[in-house]
């Protein structure tokens, strides 16, 4: 979750929303997103809404403690209970992510799922997931987290390279994320993901391949592959500016993607979305998708964002300042806005065009339509799907997927 927060209007102080928002609710799938905004260390190239002990010492005081965080989670649940209404749907998705969510106690977290349990219902088959530094989790926390109904975890790999993990000033030792995949195997954990990035400056090809064969060696059923953005204001923006290490390069990004395709899909992944592959449809990460097609997903934490019906709104980022607004008995949102018909039109060409299944080309207007023309006659886009009615990425199409859906939306 990135730190900036863009403009909006206020949000009511009870967080009511519009009526025309909760309208045919019952038919949406709802997901849950919490935020944990605690980290140990700040990795050199996040710009993530997250905090250290030092940076949150003396700020927020009380408020913005780790050891209390869970109950003020809690509190913004029952908040949402209160604004979905009084016949709430069942959760079909949690996902707690930060930050570093596995600083918090075990406990703590499925404290935090135990009352989207309470307030809501889960649905039978609900993802719940969370992410987890490897050196934070060891097998009695797995355990407690599977038997408290997590069902799915996220590793934080990066790399498996340790000069490539030192220029992300990631902390934990190479080996150690691929033994958190054993480990939360033998405690019954269904899915596992590995997160891995690439095009980080001083990594080569073969740095690249070992950090896939090691990810793949784990057995995980499910890899996010992310390119390096360098953000202004980051540690390592700052080390590239001063010439310490070199700039990213899209052509080493183009690269290392294809490397990423061609090794991963001979291991029997699929890619699902851009940056996403699953070994089966079940490997999927369903609480993404519920972002990638525009579902209903309230966010709750610091700087967390919501969408229910076309209205989408965000909180305050600080911890403290969160916690307080929650202790007055107020909303912590900091503002919102309600989408248009448009908005989403173009959203969801944003969204779904990086989806295996495509974008449906009836939402694409005249100018949109003669891009799509010229992208399947330039082998951005796949012949058939798109005699069915739908734009889907080819191999080249999903390198050149920014500049693709750019032609799209007109």
């Amino acid at each position: 979750m990135p730190s900036a927060l863009p403009d909006g209007e206020p949000v009511p102080a009870d967080g009511a929303l519009p009526a025309s928002a909760l309208d045919g609710a019952a038919d949406r799938p709802l997901g849950f997103y919490l935020h944990v905004p605690y980290c140990a260390t700040r990795c050199g190239y996040c710009d993530f809404n997250t905090y250290t002990a030092t940076e949150l010492r003396g700020t927020g005081g009380v408020l913005a403690s780790r050891d209390n965080y869970a109950e003020t989670l809690v509190d913004e649940v029952r908040l949402a209970r209160k604004v979905l209404g009084d016949d709430p749907r069942e959760v079909r998705t949690v996902f707690v992510g930060g930050g570093t969510p596995t600083l918090l106690a075990a406990g703590d977290l499925v404290r935090m799922l135990h009352a989207i349990r309470d307030e809501f219902g889960l649905a039978a088959d609900a993802e719940v997931t969370t992410e987890a530094n490897p050196e934070s989790v060891d097998p009695a926390y797995l355990a407690t987290l599977r038997e408290g109904g997590f069902n799915r975890i996220s590793f934080g790999m990066q790399s498996a390279r340790q000069h490539v993990l030192k220029v992300l000033d990631r902390t934990h030792t190479p080996g150690r994320p691929e033994a958190c995949v054993a480990e939360a195997r033998a405690v019954g954990f269904d899915h596992v993901n590995l997160d891995l990035i690439y095009g980080t400056p001083g990594e080569s090809d073969d740095d690249w391949r070992a950090s896939l064969e090691a990810a793949l060696g784990a057995g995980p059923d499910h890899v996010s592959a992310y390119a390096l953005i360098v953000e202004e204001g980051t540690q390592l923006a700052r080390r590239i500016r001063r010439g310490e290490v070199p700039m990213t390069d899209d052509d080493v990004h183009a690269d290392r993607y294809l490397i990423a395709e061609e090794t991963l899909s001979a291991a029997g992944f699929d890619w699902y979305e851009v940056s996403n592959w699953a070994t089966s449809e079940a490997g999927r990460c369903l609480h993404n998708e519920l972002y990638w097609r525009g579902a209903d997903w309230w966010g709750a934490g610091p700087g967390a964002h919501s969408h229910v019906g076309g209205v989408r709104w965000w909180n305050v980022k600080h911890p403290g300042a969160y916690a307080g607004a929650l202790a007055a008995g107020k909303s912590p949102g900091a503002g919102r806005e309600v989408l248009t018909e448009e908005d989403r039109r173009v959203e969801r060409i944003l969204l779904e065009l990086r989806l295996r299944e495509g974008v449906p080309l009836s939402l694409l207007r005249e100018e949109g339509l003669a891009a799509s023309r010229r992208a399947l006659s330039d082998g951005l886009l796949q012949e058939g799907p798109y005699e069915e009615g739908r734009a889907v990425l080819t191999l080249r199409g999903r390198l050149l997927a920014d500049a693709v859906v750019r032609d799209l939306v007109d």
